[in-house]
């Protein structure tokens, strides 16, 4: 018998000062049996980096949300897909090939990847060449120390605050806060 998702719940405040977006989002997560805490959060916050999207693409006419994740590689971790159903945004959070990156360029207007992981730096250098005809791709770096720190937030029901200023992101919960500054590769 198969190991079940384990179920979040989320209230995620947003306060996107850099794009004037201010909005509360309730959401469940579903966390394969095989993602991590850290990867997770990551999700969230790509999520929260990206939300003022849903109102500068699509004029609050759209959908912001998690994909199945791990369970199903031909689905976005997170999407922002309009009323007609087309893919406004693709994220991807880890390391992943550089097919299926391809293939979600050919799906969505926008494809974006936070990588986390320590040893992502390794992963860019192997695979930056083949990406970098990708013109609709952009990639993201979340510092290891950040996404580490990111985990120590999860908890099966969160409220959570993100504030968005300056490019950076700050999570914060009753189990604290995090501020994580991504860095753009590509």
């Amino acid at each position: 018998m198969a190991i079940k998702s384990t179920i979040f719940k989320a209230s995620l405040q947003i306060a996107d000062i850099d794009h004037g977006y201010y909005a509360d989002h309730p959401f469940t997560l579903a966390r394969h049996p095989s993602e991590t805490d850290e990867r997770m959060m990551v999700r969230l916050a790509a999520l929260a980096l990206q939300a003022h999207q849903l109102q500068r693409l699509c004029h609050g006419d759209a959908t912001l949300a998690f994909g199945a994740g791990l369970s199903d590689p031909d689905d976005p971790d997170v999407s922002l897909t309009d009323f007609t159903g087309r893919k406004r945004l693709w994220i991807e959070v880890g390391q992943p090939e550089d097919k299926p990156l391809t293939r979600a360029c050919g799906k969505a207007d926008a494809v974006l990847v936070y990588c986390y992981h320590h040893a992502a730096d390794i992963w860019w250098q192997g695979i930056a060449p083949r990406l970098s005809r990708l013109d609709k791709l952009q990639v993201w770096r979340i510092p290891s120390a950040a996404s580490q720190a990111l985990a120590r937030l999860a908890e099966r029901s969160m409220q959570l605050q993100a504030t968005v200023q300056e490019g950076a992101i700050t999570l914060s919960s009753s189990q604290g806060s995090v501020a994580v500054e991504p860095v753009r590769w590509k």
